[in-house]
C-alpha cells in the first residue's frame, strides 16, 4: 500500500481566497432564482406592494398626462397658426385672403380651414360647416374618417357622429340643407365635442372664421401678426406638472415598499439560515452569500415591476375609452409617459435590492456553525441618536411652513423636501420609541413584558416595520386632516355640486327671461329672441315628467345681489349663490316657514356658518354668481364693501342672524344657503326677486339616458342642465385614506409579527417546555402586534400634524392655524390610532397559540 504525501508550497503561505469568478456568481444567481420559486409565498406581500405601486403609476400617470388637451390642439402638425374671425364681411374676407397669400409667399405651404357657424333646424344648438382638405399635411391630427369616405364633389358632405344622431342621418342619407349626400362619418380626434359637417375645399360661402396652419421656424409669432399663435404659448410653464407629481408619489411609495421589504427579506434569510450555512461550509464567501439574497431582492423587484406594468397596462386599456369620453379627445393606446413608468419600475427594483441588502449583511455575520445549527445571530443593538430624528422633523415643519407661506401655486415645490424630511425623521426616531415602549411595560405581566422587550431587542429589524407603518399612517393622516379642514371651510364650500337624484335647470336668458340668450335662432334683426318664463317653465315640467316621482322646486334669486363675507382680513371668501327662502322652497325640503323666527336673516346647511361672524352684503344688480364681494381692508367703497372696522352703511349687515338648517341640501350648487323673506323686507328688497332656475329632485339617482334627454329638451328652449359631477365628498376622501392606512398597517404587521416571532422561536420553545399555556403565547403575539400598530399610528399622526400645523399656520388663504385645529377628524383618527391596534391585537390573539412544531430543537425544512 503506497501513501502519497503532498509537499508544502514553496512560498509557505496559503493561496489567496477567491469568490469563484463568473461561474460562482452564475451559480449564486441560479440559487437565488430557485430560492424565489420556493419561497415566493413568504414574499407575497412584497410582490403585491410592488405590483400595486407600479400598476398605480402606469394608470395614474397615463390618466394625469392624457386628460388635458394635447399640446398641439388646434394646430395639427403645424407650429404656427393664424386665425381670422368675423370674416362674413367681404372686406374682412379679402383682407384674410391677402394675409394668407402673404404667409404662403413667405413660409411656403399653408393649410386653410374655413368654418361657418350654422344653427340646427328647430334648436338652439350650433355646428360648424367646415371646409378642410384631408390630404393637406398639417391638419391630419384634427380629422379622422370613421366610416365611408371624405367628400370630394359639390353634392357631398361628411358629418360627425353627434350630428348624425341629432339629425337621424347615416352614410347614404340626404342632407336636408342643400340636398347633399352624406358620404362619410368623421370626427376631430383632438376634440370629441367638435360637431361639424365637412365639405370639399372652397364650399363654404360665408365663413365666420378662417384658420391658416403653417410653419415659421425661428420666427416669433409677434413679428408675423397679432393673430398668430404657437402651441408652446398654449402650454403651461409650471414645473409642478402631472408627471412630476406622479413621480414624487411613486418615489414615496417605493420608499415605503423598501421599509416593508426589509422584514420580508429578513424572514427569508432566517428560514434559509441552514441552507446558507451549508453554502458557506462548501466554500462560498460572504460576498457569494450576500449575492444570493441581493439577487433574490432584484428578482422580486423585477417580477413585481413586470407584473405590475402588465396589470397596469391592461387596466389602462380597459379605462382608456372612459378617459377619452371624460377628456373629450382620442388617446392613443401607447400614449403613456414612458419616462415616468420606466423610472418607477427601476425604483421598484432598487427598493427591493436595497431592502435585501440589510439582511444580506446581517446573515454573513452569523458563524457557519451557528448557521448550520439554525441559531440566528444575536440581536444587534443600534445606538442611533434621537436628536437627528427631531432635527429632521423640525426641518419638515420649516419646509411645510415655507410651502404655506408661498401659497398654493409656488409653494408646492417645498412640499416634497418637507415630506422627505418627515419620513426621515420617523425612520430615525422609531428605534428610540421601541426602547421607550419596553421601559413603560417594565412592570407589566411577564408575557406582555417579554413581547415589549423583544420589540426593543430586535429594534434593528422591527424598527423598519414600525417606520413603514408610521409612513403609511403619515400619508393617510395628512390626507384626512387636510381634506377635513378644506371641506369644513364654510365660506369657500367644496364638494359634489348636486346629489345623484338632482338636476338643476338654469335659465340662460337675462333677468326675468328678457335678455338675449346665447346660441339662439337668429332673427331678421340679428338679435336672439328669448323664450318666455312660461315656456321655459313648461319645458322644465316636461323634463320632470320623464322622471318618475320627480318634484320641481323654483329657485328665486334676489333682484339686488346678496352675498356673505368673511369678516376676517385673511382667509377664503364666500363662494356660491344665495337664493330666496320662498315658502315653496322651504316646504319642498320639509321646513315649515312659520317655524322660522322673525329675526333670522339667513338659513344655511353649511356647518359652522352660524357662529362664524359672517357679514351680509347686499345692493347692486343680480347675477348668478351673487354680489361683488370686496375683501376687508381693500379700501373698496360702495354697497357691498367692507373694511376692517365693520360694514359700510346701507350695503352691509354686520353679524346677521344665521340659523343652521340641516334639512336644506348640502351640495355646492343646490340651495344650501338662503335669505329669509323677513330679511328681504328689512333690507327693503322684498318682492324683488327674479327666477334664476329650477331644481328637479327624483326619488332615485338619475341615469345617463335621463340626463341626456333632459339636456336635449332644455337646449330647445334656451335652458342649460347641470347634473352631478365627479367631485368626491369629504367622507369619501377621508374614509378611503383611513382604509388605506388601516389595510397597509395590518398587512405590514402580518409579515412583521412572523419575523419577530420566528426570531424568538427558541424562547417560545423554552416557554412551552416550562409549561407556558397557549394564553401566554397568544398574549405574546397580541401585544407585539398591538404595540407596533399603536406606536406606528401615534408616530405617523404626530409627524403628519407637525407638517400640517406648519403649512396652515403660514397659509392665510386657508384661514390660518384654526382651520386645522378646529376641524380635527376625530372619528378617523380614532379608527387609526385606537381601533386599528385593537384589531391587530385581536387578530394576533386569535391566530396565535399553537404549540411549536418541535420543543427540543428547530425542525429541519
Amino acid at each position: 500500500m503506497s501513501v502519497g504525501v503532498l509537499e508544502r508550497p514553496a512560498t509557505g503561505s496559503p493561496p489567496d481566497p477567491t469568490t469563484g469568478g463568473v461561474p460562482a456568481r452564475r451559480a449564486m444567481m441560479r440559487w437565488a432564482w430557485r430560492l424565489f420559486k420556493r419561497e415566493w409565498r413568504q414574499q407575497l406581500l412584497i410582490l403585491l406592494l410592488v405590483i400595486a405601486a407600479v400598476a398605480a403609476v402606469v394608470v395614474g400617470s397615463a390618466v394625469a398626462v392624457n386628460t388635458p388637451q394635447p399640446a398641439n390642439f388646434g394646430f395639427g402638425t403645424a407650429q404656427d397658426m393664424a386665425t381670422f374671425v368675423n370674416t362674413t364681411k367681404q372686406s374682412d374676407l379679402k383682407s384674410a385672403v391677402a394675409q394668407i397669400a402673404g404667409l404662403e409667399h413667405r413660409f411656403g405651404t399653408v393649410q386653410v380651414i374655413e368654418n361657418e357657424t350654422v344653427h340646427l333646424p328647430g334648436s338652439t344648438q350650433t355646428y360648424q360647416l367646415r371646409s378642410q382638405d384631408p390630404r393637406d399635411p398639417y391638419g391630419e391630427p384634427m380629422l379622422q374618417l370613421l366610416s365611408g369616405r371624405y367628400p370630394t364633389g359639390l353634392d357631398q358632405i361628411a358629418i360627425t357622429p353627434g350630428l348624425a344622431r341629432e339629425l337621424n342621418l347615416r352614410v347614404g342619407s340626404t342632407w336636408s340643407q342643400g340636398g347633399k349626400t352624406v358620404v362619410g362619418i368623421v370626427q376631430n380626434p383632438q376634440s370629441l365635442l367638435d360637431e361639424f359637417a365637412l365639405v370639399a375645399p372652397g364650399q363654404v360661402a360665408n365663413p365666420t372664421q378662417v384658420t391658416a396652419l403653417f410653419d415659421a421656424p425661428g420666427v416669433s409669432p409677434g413679428s408675423i401678426g397679432a393673430n398668430v399663435d404657437t402651441p408652446s404659448q398654449n402650454g403651461t410653464s409650471n414645473p409642478i406638472n402631472p408627471k412630476t407629481i406622479v413621480l414624487a408619489l411613486a418615489t414615496v411609495g417605493m420608499l415605503l415598499i423598501a421599509l416593508v421589504s426589509v422584514g420580508g427579506f429578513t424572514v427569508l434569510a432566517q428560514r434559509r439560515l441552514r441552507s446558507l450555512g451549508i453554502l458557506e461550509s462548501m466554500g462560498a464567501t460572504d460576498r457569494n452569500v450576500r449575492l444570493v439574497l441581493r439577487a433574490n431582492g432584484v428578482i422580486v423587484g423585477v417580477v413585481g415591476a413586470l407584473v405590475g406594468f402588465a396589470l397596469g397596462f391592461v387596466a389602462w386599456l380597459a379605462y382608456r375609452p372612459h378617459n377619452e369620453q371624460s377628456a373629450h379627445h382620442l388617446i392613443s393606446t401607447l400614449a403613456l409617459p414612458w419616462t415616468v413608468i420606466v423610472i418607477a419600475m427601476v425604483l421598484a427594483v432598487v427598493a427591493t435590492f436595497l431592502a435585501a441588502g440589510h439582511p444580506a449583511r446581517a446573515i454573513t455575520r452569523v458563524p457557519v456553525v451557528s448557521a448550520l445549527a439554525g441559531r440566528p445571530e444575536q440581536p444587534r443593538q443600534i445606538h442611533r441618536s434621537f436628536v437627528p430624528g427631531v432635527i429632521a422633523l423640525v426641518l419638515g415643519f420649516v419646509f411645510f411652513s415655507l410651502s404655506g407661506a408661498a401659497g398654493n401655486g409656488g409653494g408646492v415645490i417645498w412640499l416634497i423636501p418637507g415630506l422627505v424630511a418627515l419620513v426621515v425623521g420617523i425612520i430615525l426616531v422609531a428605534p428610540f420609541f421601541l426602547v421607550l415602549l419596553a421601559r413603560v411595560g417594565g412592570s407589566a405581566p411577564i408575557a406582555t413584558r417579554l413581547a415589549l422587550r423583544d420589540l426593543s431587542r430586535y429594534r434593528a429589524r422591527s424598527g423598519s416595520a414600525l417606520s413603514a407603518i408610521s409612513v403609511g399612517v403619515l400619508i393617510a393622516v395628512v390626507i384626512c386632516a387636510a381634506a377635513t379642514a378644506r371641506y369644513s371651510n364654510v365660506y369657500d364650500y367644496v364638494g359634489p355640486n348636486l346629489a345623484p337624484n338632482q338636476l338643476v335647470i338654469w335659465s340662460t336668458n337675462g333677468q326675468n327671461g328678457n335678455g338675449p340668450g346665447p346660441n339662439g335662432p337668429i332673427g331678421p334683426s340679428g338679435t336672439t329672441p328669448s323664450p318666455s318664463i312660461q315656456s321655459q317653465l313648461a319645458t322644465v315640467h316636461s323634463i320632470a315628467s320623464t322622471v318618475d316621482g320627480a318634484d320641481v322646486v323654483e329657485l328665486d334669486n334676489p333682484a339686488s345681489s346678496v352675498g356673505l363675507q368673511n369678516p376676517s382680513a385673511s382667509g377664503r371668501q364666500w363662494n356660491g349663490q344665495i337664493f330666496v327662502a320662498t315658502p315653496a322652497l322651504l316646504w319642498a325640503y320639509g321646513v315649515n316657514p312659520s317655524s322660522i323666527p322673525a329675526d333670522v336673516d339667513v338659513l344655511s346647511s353649511r356647518p359652522g356658518l352660524s357662529g362664524s361672524g359672517v357679514h351680509l352684503t347686499y345692493g347692486g344688480t343680480s347675477g348668478k354668481d351673487g354680489g361683488q364681494l370686496v375683501g376687508p381692508g381693500s379700501g373698496g367703497g360702495g354697497p357691498g364693501s367692507a373694511n376692517t372696522n365693520g360694514c359700510s352703511p346701507g350695503g352691509c349687515l354686520a353679524h346677521p342672524v344665521v340659523q343652521e338648517e340641516g334639512q336644506l341640501p348640502t351640495a355646492t350648487d343646490a340651495p344650501n344657503t338662503v335669505i329669509t323673506m323677513s330679511a328681504l323686507r328689512r333690507l327693503h328688497l322684498a318682492s324683488q326677486t327674479s327666477l334664476d332656475g329650477w331644481i328637479i329632485q327624483a326619488k332615485s339617482p338619475l341615469d345617463t339616458t335621463q340626463i341626456t334627454s333632459a339636456q336635449a329638451l332644455a337646449a330647445a328652449n334656451n335652458l342649460s342642465v347641470e347634473s352631478k359631477n365627479d367631485a368626491p365628498s369629504s367622507h369619501e376622501v377621508v374614509n378611503w385614506a383611513t382604509a388605506f392606512a388601516v389595510a397597509l398597517a395590518l398587512g405590514i404587521l402580518a409579515m412583521s409579527i412572523g419575523l419577530i416571532r420566528s426570531e424568538t422561536a427558541s424562547e417560545l420553545r423554552t416557554l412551552t417546555a416550562a409549561g407556558a399555556s397557549s394564553r401566554t403565547r397568544r398574549t405574546l403575539t397580541a401585544v407585539t402586534a398591538g404595540g407596533l400598530a399603536f406606536l406606528g399610528a401615534l408616530l405617523g399622526t404626530v409627524a403628519a400634524y407637525v407638517g400640517l400645523v406648519g403649512w396652515f399656520r403660514s397659509n392665510a388663504v386657508e384661514g390660518g392655524l384654526s382651520d386645522i385645529i378646529d376641524h380635527i377628524p376625530w372619528s378617523n383618527l380614532f379608527l387609526i390610532v385606537v381601533a386599528m391596534p385593537a384589531v391587530a391585537m385581536i387578530v394576533g390573539w386569535v391566530l396565535a397559540g399553537r404549540d411549536p412544531a418541535a420543543i427540543s430543537a428547530r425542525p429541519m425544512e
